[in-house]
């Protein structure tokens, strides 16, 4: 029962999150924004959805019930899901989940972004291995964050690049390390 309580509530967290970002994008694009890496979007999408239903095939189809250390994971995921709101509340307008880029717009330093480059993707990580781990679905956990580390290899570079080159990333981030 908890697993589709947790399930149900990421699930239409998602969905809002999709809302808010094809609002994002309506904004961007007509303040003169252009979309990079639309080749591997589908697939990080197609991603995205597999694994919610692997995660669901394989919590029923096991039957293992919540993990031991459940009460830990919960909190953890509970903490990275705080991460995920301050993450897309820091980028405001400018989060998306497609690398929609901006020309000679200002890189965004506050909140978790003053701390590292990819906050959000971080997030994105630790879900990717939290949920499935909270109900024993090792099988998910570990196969998706290996496709999840693969497609942000591909995406990374796709989108340090285009910030480069369009915006002031290199400069910001050039003075963080200056000043460390």
């Amino acid at each position: 029962m908890i697993f589709y309580l947790i399930l149900t509530l990421v699930i239409l967290q998602r969905l809002t999150e999709v809302v808010i970002a094809k609002r994002n994008e309506k904004w961007m694009l007509s303040q003169g924004a252009y979309e990079e890496g639309a080749s591997h979007y589908p697939y990080m999408v197609t991603m995205h959805i597999s694994f919610f239903l692997f995660l669901i095939v394989e919590v029923v189809t096991n039957n293992n019930g919540l993990s031991p250390l459940f009460p830990l994971f919960f909190i953890l995921f509970i903490a990275v899901q705080a991460l995920r709101i301050w993450c897309i509340r820091s980028l405001g307008t400018f989060w998306n989940t497609k690398i929609l880029i901006l020309p000679d717009a200002q890189v965004v330093r506050k909140g978790p972004y003053e701390y590292m480059r990819h906050p959000n993707y971080a997030v994105v990580c630790l879900e990717i291995l939290l949920l499935p781990i909270m109900f024993q679905a090792y099988f998910t956990a570990f196969c998706f964050t290996l496709l999840n580390i693969t497609m942000l290899s591909v995406r990374i570079p796709i989108e340090e690049k285009a910030l480069r080159d369009a915006t002031n990333y290199n400069n910001v981030f050039q003075k963080k390390i200056s000043e460390s």
